[in-house]
């Protein structure tokens, strides 16, 4: 009877823990699914030396951007750094120099 025992409770640990790990392997892409900083970059339409990029933080956390300029026959450039929290939309932007054939691309940086 003490075998009968045993063996019931060790296929009952068994078991159990399958169940912990399964549902622990549920649990852990739902935390990874946690959000996006969703970003898209532009020139402004009456300079073409200015690029703007905005940003939506879709996280559950802070999170830090900055435009990053490239500038045609000048050096390029970056915006001042941005803080989001969560839910918040802000933009970082730049100006290339005044003999730049203006905005190449509008890209960024997050930390």
């Amino acid at each position: 009877m003490n075998r009968r025992k045993s063996m019931f409770a060790a296929g009952l640990a068994t078991t159990v823990s399958a169940l912990a790990l399964t549902l622990g392997g549920l649990a852990a892409p739902a935390q990874a699914a946690a959000g996006t900083v969703d970003c898209h970059g532009t020139v402004h339409n009456n300079n073409p030396n200015h690029g703007i990029v905005g940003c939506q933080n879709n996280t559950d956390h802070n999170v830090t951007f900055r435009a990053e300029i490239v500038c045609g026959l000048a050096p390029d450039v970056s915006g001042d750094w941005v803080t989001l929290t969560p839910g918040q939309y802000s933009e970082s932007s730049g100006v290339c120099a005044f003999y730049s054939s203006g905005v190449g691309s509008v890209g960024w940086t997050i930390q």
